[in-house]
């Protein structure tokens, strides 16, 4: 299996990571996690540094998820857990970047790529991309408290309920109209556009910037219960997690049990 990459170029003041495996939609791998939360960790320590830019290879998606494949390997509701403590400090390290974040949202953010652009501080897209987390439909597993708490401060409670039990993507209409998305632009206007965002932000006082977003991120988190284990483990050490993954690996519709 191609495991992709997480690229990571810097051109003077502007950092770009790009998330690159298009054969697979840009769905992220163990080695691509890893190689993202280690330029998140470097970017966050260089001074110099003014603005970072997310984005996927290919034109079609930013990133469908987490290569389901992966989830093969689990056996119990710990594995769980644990990929999803794992999942919080990639997320957090996006999160906490004193630096000003976009993510440019080419077709497809789903799952954990909805994940990563939800915690991107600007996101800009192009007509057609749609956003999701279908995972009552795909996989029978859940979310952290946090990132749902991400997901409603982006969406608002009514559409992340939607996304959620109907399993139904939201459209970059409807991404706009609730601020979620900034602006819905072609791809044929995407860099001229992105460059005139990044030269507004790196124009801006970057101490200002860098405290506004952690003020921001405290006031989102401060009365978030940390102890969700209970709700993983109900997700991942479920037989409805083991017949999810089957199913969708083996492109059939899951017949869910509730055990």
């Amino acid at each position: 299996m191609n495991e992709g990459k997480v690229d990571c170029e810097i051109n003077g003041s502007i950092a770009s990571i790009f998330f690159d495996r298009p054969e697979y939609r840009n769905a992220m791998t163990w080695k691509m996690y890893q190689e993202l939360y280690e330029h998140c960790i470097m970017l966050n320590k260089n001074n110099s540094i003014r603005c970072i830019v997310f984005r996927g290879r290919g034109g079609e998606s930013f990133v469908a998820g987490t290569d389901i494949k992966q989830f093969l390997s689990f056996s119990t509701a710990i594995d769980g857990i644990e990929y999803e403590e794992r999942s919080e400090k990639i997320i957090s390290s996006i999160e906490t970047l004193r630096i000003p974040t976009i993510a440019v949202i080419d077709q497809w953010a789903i799952g954990g790529g909805l994940a990563i652009a939800g915690v991107c501080d600007i996101r800009i897209a192009t007509p057609g991309s749609k956003f999701g987390i279908p995972i009552a439909r795909t996989l029978g597993n859940t979310l952290t408290n946090k990132n749902y708490a991400r997901l409603v401060d982006g969406f608002g409670t009514s559409r992340v309920k939607r996304m959620l039990i109907l399993s139904e993507l939201i459209t970059v209409e409807e991404a706009l109209s609730c601020g979620f998305i900034k602006e819905i632009i072609p791809i044929e206007n995407m860099s001229h556009r992105l460059d005139d965002l990044v030269k507004k932000i790196i124009e801006n006082a970057p101490l200002s910037i860098a405290a506004g977003k952690e003020s921001m991120r405290r006031i989102l988190h401060q009365e978030m219960a940390d102890v969700d284990d209970d709700l993983i483990a109900s997700c991942y050490g479920s037989d409805d997690f083991k017949l999810g993954i089957k199913a969708f690996i083996g492109k059939q519709k899951a017949v869910w049990t509730g055990f």
